[in-house]
């Protein structure tokens, strides 16, 4: 064994010693603090033997949590992940009982209660401990977050060989633009600042009319967003509703995308897809909801559950966050109510769950997947992090909630960034979202009825007396039920709209979709007309509604206005008619959307103020996105300076899946090389090369 064998073996055993002696001394004062806890026989012990007593328990603690726990947590596996989240403190408590119980003539002792208490601490004391004494070992180090990301060692490549770098995607779910630069300028992302100012550059992107994480993630992984005309959305022909955030149709819309592509994605051989609705052809996935469906010990995706939990002192901590983030939810909600904010929307029921796991329990274990992947060195991971998606939602897309959650987010990309800098390739690590998130008041809020509502009244069909809200599109949510185990929207093979029910009307942010089941084509305006003579010229005038794209048969599709503005789809123009509000890009996207298969018989888009930038939600969220209007549209792009840009200068960067062919040309990009004068050489051929992909 040589001299550096040695010096690990010491080193090792030297971070056992310590851990122990700290977490002994941690037991002894928690012994002295919470009376049911006891270290001494009943007639008292001298303090060398109530030491001696404390460390044999704190030594069978950390034993069995190191032999026992990750074996607890396999066998609870197919167990849903928050469940067992939940578990983590009973769990903890009940190897701590099994511990004190194995000090040797009884000397240990505990209620339930206070086991549950101590144990807790001394796990967190534990981790504490033995990360600090980790920093400055580089091996250490590595190991302790392989076993953070649960991912096996694997053979590195040697410090300077050949072949390109990795990749890191890090997606900032619904982090407009401009979202981005005030976070940034006013200091509330110190980590993606320090990049701007040196390494990184910025570009604005402009999304599809279905500004959302479906549409978006599903062109930027597979290459193609066709016939993807929102969140969710009536298939005729099959007579099913399909929702981006719903584990069967994200299968479903990554079968269709490969086989229009021929392209099994992105991230296809050795990549890695963590957090993500689709898989991108990734090779290991976790919390992947394309895969979230499946049951059984071959679910990889929930095996990213496993790979975190299995650390007695993550799930601790991880569940204290959980509590502690359904207590900051609760109490803001109650001072927004207090406050009189407005607008304002519920925000009761299983959201503070939701909101817990999107921002605790999901950016957890994808923020240590990642870490894992960039140790094992895969070539290229996607990851997407939703927490101030869920949160601007209910809270506001500039809310103090939401920049508060930014925050947090800037510090887990500077964790990744320190795993990045121990992995045993080089790294580009580019930043980027799906959308953003435009404000407003929902429509139901300002108008006193739904949209579904108005379009029954103007069909002259009864409108229920109880409200029924339409479900929310935040991508948090079915991940939460998949978590639980639980269906999801709109799961149940058997769900169709019922035989003379009217019209199926959907919400995607401010984009609606009404659709009639029993007409099984796209019906035109003249037959709409005929039918419900007053439906289309009432939404076309309604204050809230921007608006209408329908087919004609005399002139093709067309784009419905208020006071009878009306233009032939194939005559419009960006900032004119109909569309005088909507800025650059929205006359292309329309057109693009007409001609999906599956559009709507009735696409509406809600009002747009571009003074003050507010639209109107068909869902119960004030910060929303799915639509045309406002910031939801504007995207970013954060990129290493070192590779070409995405675009050329005074071009715009123009849909999802332009920026996957971005993506893609990046993943094999070798560094541009710098003239003698210090200027970068031109980039023409490699974007050309992009246009023509």
């Amino acid at each position: 064994m040589g001299d550096g064998r040695w010096r690990t073996v010491g080193g090792g055993l030297l971070r056992v010693v310590v851990v122990w002696a700290v977490s002994t001394l941690t037991l002894l004062v928690l012994a002295g603090i919470l009376p049911d806890v006891q270290l001494q026989s009943d007639d008292g012990d001298s303090i060398t033997r109530t030491a001696v007593t404390a460390a044999w328990g704190a030594g069978a603690f950390g034993l069995l949590s190191a032999l026992v726990w990750p074996l607890i947590v396999r066998a609870l596996l197919l167990v849903p992940a928050l469940v067992l989240g939940l578990l983590v403190f009973f769990l903890n408590g009940s190897l701590l009982l099994v511990a004190l119980w194995l000090i040797p003539d009884g000397r240990g002792e505990a209620d339930p209660e206070n086991a549950v208490v101590v144990a807790a601490v001394m796990s967190a004391v534990a981790s504490a401990t033995s990360t600090a004494l980790a920093v400055r070992d580089d091996n250490a180090y590595r190991r302790r977050l392989y076993r953070l990301a649960g991912r096996r060692h694997r053979t590195a490549p040697r410090e300077g060989a050949a072949g390109p770098p990795g990749t890191l995607f890090l997606q900032l779910d619904g982090v407009g633009h401009q979202v981005l630069r005030d976070a940034v300028a006013a200091g509330v992302m110190p980590t993606v600042a320090g990049w701007l100012a040196g390494t990184h550059r910025v570009t604005p992107w402009r999304t599809d009319w279905s500004s959302q994480t479906g549409a978006s993630q599903l062109a930027i992984l597979h290459g193609t967003n066709h016939d993807v005309p929102a969140f969710r959305w009536y298939e005729k022909d099959t007579g099913r509703y399909m929702v981006s955030n719903r584990p069967a149709s994200a299968v479903e819309l990554q079968r269709r995308a490969a086989e229009r592509t021929g392209d099994p994605g992105l991230l296809a051989g050795d990549g890695a897809s963590r957090g993500n609705l689709f898989g991108g052809g990734a090779e290991q996935l976790a919390l992947v909801l394309s895969v979230a469906a499946r049951r059984g010990r071959g679910v990889r995706s929930r095996a990213g559950y496993f790979a975190y939990f299995r650390d007695p002192a993550n799930a601790t901590r991880t569940a204290i966050s959980f509590v502690a983030e359904m207590c900051r939810e609760t109490g803001q909600a109650a001072r927004a109510r207090l406050r009189g904010d407005t607008p304002r929307v519920r925000r009761g029921g299983l959201y503070p769950f939701v909101r817990a796991f999107a921002t605790v329990v999901e950016r957890d274990v994808v923020v240590a997947a990642v870490m894992g992947d960039v140790l094992a060195g895969r070539t290229a991971v996607y990851a997407d992090l939703v927490a101030y998606d869920e949160v601007a939602h209910h809270s506001g897309p500039y809310s103090r909630d939401a920049l508060k959650v930014l925050e947090r987010l800037d510090r887990a990309i500077g964790l990744i960034a320190k795993a990045v800098e121990h992995a045993p390739r080089p790294y580009r690590i580019v930043l980027l979202s799906d959308h953003g998130q435009s404000f407003g008041e929902t429509f139901e809020s300002a108008y006193g009825l739904t949209l579904r509502d108005l379009v029954r009244v103007c069909c002259g069909l009864p409108v229920p007396r109880r409200a029924r809200h339409s479900p929310s599109g935040a991508e948090a949510r079915n991940a939460l039920r998949s978590a639980l185990h639980r269906p999801v929207e709109g799961e149940r093979a058997d769900e169709r709209p019922a035989r003379g029910a009217g019209p199926v009307v959907l919400a995607s942010g401010n984009l609606g979709l009404v659709s009639f089941p029993d007409v099984p084509y796209r019906m035109s305006r003249e037959e709409i007309d005929r039918r419900h003579p007053a439906l289309l010229p009432t939404l076309a005038d309604h204050p809230g509604i921007g608006f209408l794209l329908v087919r004609s048969e005399e002139h093709g599709s067309v784009v419905l206005g208020p006071h009878g503005a009306e233009a032939p789809v194939d005559d419009l123009r960006d900032g004119v008619g109909p569309l005088a509000a909507f800025g650059p890009g929205a006359a292309d996207a329309i057109r693009r959307t007409d001609s999906f298969p599956h559009a709507a018989d009735i696409m509406v888009n809600s009002m747009y103020d571009p003074l003050t930038g507010q639209v109107h939600a068909f869902e119960e969220q004030i910060g929303s996105h799915g639509g045309l209007g406002g910031g939801q549209s504007e995207a970013f792009l954060v990129w290493p300076a070192e590779l070409a840009p995405p675009v050329a200068d005074g071009e715009a960067l123009v849909g999802a899946e332009a920026v996957h062919r971005v993506l893609r040309r990046w993943l094999t990009e070798e560094p541009r090389r710098a003239t003698r004068d210090g200027e970068a050489l031109p980039v023409t051929d490699a974007l050309a090369q992009d246009k023509n992909g």
